[in-house]
């Protein structure tokens, strides 16, 4: 297996030169253990270990690796190697960690193209879609909305009139993976050596979608809710796996909570069609209540800009500039708590 159809680039070349000099190899992790990593190689499969001085060295959950990454290893037989370094990445889908705790979970690196996928059954939500595009732009690749289930959608008409108003740019595309109807337009995004991530929540097919690629039964498969159409977590861990066409599908867990971590970026491109509208406004500073020449009220009163639509960017806000006070704390203990090592690690040297 040769490194390229993993993935590797001359990204990842340059970064990876002086430790190659130094006699290690590379590798791309394909499944995260709780203190175990499968990672592939041009030699196969191995399983690995985090050296004690990168777990020392990691101080938040995103420091250590995670699924997509490529990592600096040292083989130590033909079945087992340590992990050095995590090579830096050009691209992560993140979301905040469930609980109180505010730590970022990496949920993919290095992908190239995330696939948003949602049901067009009972659990149809444009409102989660919007949710799952602001993570998606933020991540650095680049969104596509896969609607699945189209055979049981009645409404198919109505259901893409109210994406496409939300998913700006974004490629749309419907199929029946179970009916293995419309998988061929996936395949576009899936050539020789680029990463896509499938991302959305429990029941929505995304690991039919897995087997439909490989064409075979690779990912366990349930069924759903008839009440609701939710499903439970059929896949439990991510994982990256190689497929026949040489693309290579980062399958995910459900997600029960879409939690923002960052998105300014990604808030701007999901909900540009407000954010142009706000440019018109008379006061640069308008909080778009009931501020004279308030260009974001004219459109919600004349119909051009959607209520729903409005109240759910004004809530995404509220969250991110929460979370991004919670993160400036965190940071700020973060730090804190580094300098107490090397303050600690100083004094020992000193005996």
């Amino acid at each position: 297996m040769h490194l390229n159809s993993l993935g590797w680039s001359d990204f990842f070349n340059s970064s990876f030169e002086p430790f190659c000099l130094q006699g290690f190899t590379a590798g791309r992790v394909a499944i995260e253990h709780t203190n175990t990593y499968i990672v592939l190689t041009e030699q196969g499969e191995v399983l690995a270990q985090i050296t004690g001085k990168l777990r020392h060295q990691a101080l938040q959950r995103q420091d250590f690796p995670a699924v997509g990454d490529w990592v600096v290893i040292r083989v130590r037989d033909s079945e087992q190697a340590t992990i050095q370094a995590i090579l830096p990445r050009f691209s992560k889908f993140s979301r905040k960690t469930v609980g109180g705790k505010t730590d970022e979970q990496i949920v993919a690196a290095n992908v190239d193209t995330v696939f948003l996928v949602s049901g067009l059954d009972g659990d149809f939500n444009v409102r989660r879609v919007e949710r799952y595009l602001i993570l998606a732009w933020e991540s650095g690749a680049n969104p596509v909305i896969v609607l699945n289930k189209a055979d049981l959608c009645n409404n198919l008409e109505q259901r893409l009139v109210e994406i496409e108003s939300v998913a700006l740019g974004v490629p749309i595309l419907v199929l029946s993976a179970a009916h293995n109807q419309g998988i061929d337009a996936l395949k576009t995004y899936l050539q020789p050596g680029k990463t896509v991530a499938l991302l959305g929540s429990s029941g929505v097919g995304k690991s039919t979608i897995t087997n439909q690629l490989m064409g075979e039964t690779v990912q366990a498969v349930q069924s759903v809710r008839q009440d609701d159409s939710r499903g439970r977590h059929t896949t439990t861990h991510r994982e990256l796996i190689l497929l026949p066409t040489g693309g290579l599908i980062i399958d995910t867990p459900g997600m029960r909570e879409i939690q923002l971590w960052t998105g300014d970026e990604g808030l701007q491109s999901t909900f540009a069609d407000i954010e142009i509208i706000a440019q018109q406004c008379r006061f640069r500073n308008c909080q778009h209540a009931h501020e004279p020449g308030c260009a974001v009220q004219e459109a919600l009163q004349s119909g051009k800009l959607e209520a729903p639509r409005f109240l759910s960017y004004q809530k995404l806000q509220r969250e991110l500039g929460y979370l991004e006070r919670k993160q400036d704390q965190s940071s700020y203990l973060a730090e804190k708590e580094r300098w107490k090592k090397i303050t600690k690690s100083m004094r020992k040297h000193k005996k």
